[in-house]
């Protein structure tokens, strides 16, 4: 798998996780709840949205010194 490509697919995955992760927070602090199906599916279009942009980026994110 291309090095750019495995790159953006990881950061995928954090952005998914950390949209998680703040979901689950909001549940704890205010009661409330959020159907499972609507989670996962909010999760999977940070993951995909996210592995989109760091791959479309990857060139002008600051720092960046990989070839």
């Amino acid at each position: 798998m291309d090095p750019r490509t495995k790159s953006s697919l990881l950061w995928g995955v954090v952005g998914g996780l950390a949209f998680l992760v703040l979901l689950q927070g909001y549940e704890l602090l205010s009661g409330q709840r959020v159907a499972l199906g609507a989670k996962f599916g909010v999760a999977l279009v940070v993951l995909a949205g996210a592995a989109v942009l760091t791959y479309a980026a990857r060139n002008r994110l600051p720092g960046n010194e990989s070839p």
